[in-house]
């Protein structure tokens, strides 16, 4: 089994390219077979395949093979490791910003450190 880290680089490094996001956007409305997915990408079929396996590692997609057809459903719970970390820096960088902006009221009120060389 991954660890978080792992599942975590594996996530990035699918939403790193915009073909394989392009795919997750259409993916988002519902399944759809690999050879309809590969039509607007103006790529080979063996191409889409690979950006498919790198989302599939990730899993941010799974596929279902009938037959003949492949066909690619997204897993929108993938994502929530990639949410989850997101949500973290976003709130230790707004408590950053919160302490920054309380040191420059300081300064402002001619309190802070630098008080005694105006």
């Amino acid at each position: 089994m991954l660890n978080n880290e792992t599942r975590l680089n594996l996530a990035f490094r699918a939403l790193s390219d915009t073909t394989r996001r392009n795919i997750l956007t259409r993916l988002s409305k519902g399944a759809i077979p690999v050879n309809e997915l590969a039509k607007p990408l103006g790529m080979s079929l063996p191409a889409v395949m690979q950006h498919i396996a790198v989302l599939e590692k990730s899993g941010l997609v799974r596929s279902i093979k009938v037959g003949r057809v492949r066909t690619c459903i997204v897993e929108p719970k993938a994502l929530n490791l990639v949410d989850k970390w997101i949500n973290q820096r976003r709130a230790e960088w707004e408590m950053h910003f919160d302490h920054l902006g309380e040191y420059l009221k300081t300064l402002d009120k001619g309190d802070g450190p630098n008080a005694r060389d105006k």
